[in-house]
């Protein structure tokens, strides 16, 4: 039977208790210290930011100074409509609506509150209308992590690692009261670590991510997603977090939808370096070809449900192909991708062809049509607006073999508009919150790329402000 808060001894309190030190987590310890609470952060793995840290460090915001620089017309109903239609219109409108709104607040926050710095570069990742997306400085959601953890040092707010949440505690009324843990717990070994319960007179913030590097849970939602498909998550993106709350009657949203990268290289494991390119380059300036018959398969700007779908599809790893003009962006990470063998560099296609057995022939016509449709704007088969597209003409090229990996799971905790977690009746569970990964509803069927670090900014910074503003007696 599960502890409740008067059958407990607490071994020490708080105001505000958040449970993960990924972006969301980190931006609801800030807005609770800064309010006034005590808050104390709890990490499971021996390091702090989960997937931020490894993530591109890329975030889209409609309105934001490089669109204006480079005059390109965008808004947040722009933004909300390419939202809603990556989700397969199964988003929760206001949830979406709020990230839509409010995406540009959350750089401007990062930027002016924490110090971080982007480059000066915009980018259009696929399924977005326009180019929305900025970029951390060195290309990397560390940049966020280390900007976040020199605030909460700051402000005094201690961030404890190698603490697994074991259980919600809960009073006799249904309140959250707090957590029970298992301090100095080793990442693998459950029985690791000793037992403390940790009370929370104010709120617990759940900021536990997904749960796309846990095979079992994931394979209950989705039997495909065996230990035979990758995942670009972290090892510790588990579902502790997500089935605690699912214990106290949390309500499950979206759950059997979960998405995969389209951009995962099939010579490497984890997110890896072939990732990124693939995402700044290859989508974006190159197109992607079936090695068996050297055709295109899809808009290479659709959603990545698409993109994924298409290449699944085919039953094999398929070829991106870019030339030396679109693999510009990513020119810090292409000579060690070559050194790797992730990518291979041609002087012709012809060579490129021979090397990934594609039919010569059939790859140079693909080129030829697709370069002709840039050049004449005539219709492209998959729907890409070819005017606005790079052409594949300027030696060197590039391919990588791209193969779609776990990456995020858009479905989880139902939350309504103050990040409140909610029950099966729609209710909120009195002095829970919960911000990002660990949350479904925002993005439906399929995250657009770049908007998990603004969805986790956002609703991080909301959970900690509601979660500071509880008044204390009521605990």
């Amino acid at each position: 039977m599960p502890e409740t808060g008067p059958m407990i001894t607490w071994d020490e309190q708080t105001d505000v208790l958040i449970v993960g030190s990924g972006i969301a987590g980190l931006s609801a310890a800030i807005e609770a210290r800064e309010a006034g609470a005590d808050v104390i952060v709890l990490e499971k793995m021996k390091g702090t930011g989960g997937n931020t840290r490894i993530s591109d460090g890329g975030l889209a915001a409609p309105g934001n100074p490089l669109q204006q620089q480079a005059d390109i017309q965008d808004s947040a109903d722009l933004f909300y409509e390419d939202m809603l239609r990556a989700g397969l219109g199964l988003n929760h409108p206001l949830l979406t609506r709020i990230v839509a709104e409010r995406s540009g607040e959350a750089v401007a926050w990062t930027m002016q509150h924490l110090g971080v710095t982007y480059l000066d570069r915009l980018d259009r990742f696929g399924g977005h209308s326009v180019a929305r997306c900025l970029t951390t400085q060195n290309h990397s959601g560390a940049d966020l992590i280390r900007a976040q953890m020199a605030k909460l040092t700051e402000l005094g707010v201690p961030v404890r690692t190698q603490c697994l949440l074991t259980q919600l505690i809960t009073d006799g009324t249904g309140v959250v009261s707090g957590v029970k843990v298992r301090s100095g717990y080793r990442f693998g070994s459950d029985d690791s670590g000793t037992t403390t319960h940790i009370r929370a007179k104010r709120a617990v913030v759940l900021a536990t991510g997904g749960f796309g590097n846990d095979v079992p849970f994931r394979m209950l939602q989705n039997p495909f997603l065996d230990e035979t498909i990758g995942t670009t998550n972290h090892r510790g993106a588990t579902a502790e977090g997500l089935i605690a709350a699912l214990k106290i009657d949390a309500a499950p949203v979206h759950l059997s939808w979960i998405q995969l990268g389209p951009w995962g290289c099939a010579d490497e494991t984890g997110y890896g370096l072939g990732a990124s390119f693939a995402s700044y380059c290859v989508y974006p300036a190159g197109i992607l070809v079936d090695p068996a018959t050297g055709c295109r398969i899809v808009n290479e700007w659709s959603d990545r449900r698409q993109r994924s779908d298409a290449i699944l599809k085919t039953r094999h790893a398929c070829v991106g192909v870019v030339d030396v003009d679109g693999a510009r962006n990513s020119s810090d990470k292409l000579e060690r991708c070559i050194q790797r063998g992730l990518i291979k560099s041609f002087d012709t296609l012809a060579a490129l062809a021979e090397a990934y057995d594609i039919p010569e022939r059939q790859l140079k016509s693909t080129v030829d049509h697709y370069n002709r449709g840039i050049e004449t704007g005539a219709p492209d088969e998959f729907g890409k607006p070819l005017k606005t597209a790079n052409p594949i003409q300027t030696p060197h090229f590039f391919a990588i073999r791209l193969w779609p990996k776990v990456h995020y799971t858009p479905g989880g905790l139902g939350i309504n508009a103050n990040a409140q977690v909610i029950d099966h009746s729609g209710r909120p569970i009195p002095h829970l919150y919960a911000a990002g990964e660990v949350c479904g509803g925002v993005h439906g069927a399929s995250r657009l790329g770049s908007c998990a670090l603004p969805e986790c900014i956002i609703f991080g910074r909301i959970a900690g402000q509601h979660a500071a503003g509880i008044d204390s007696t009521q605990a």
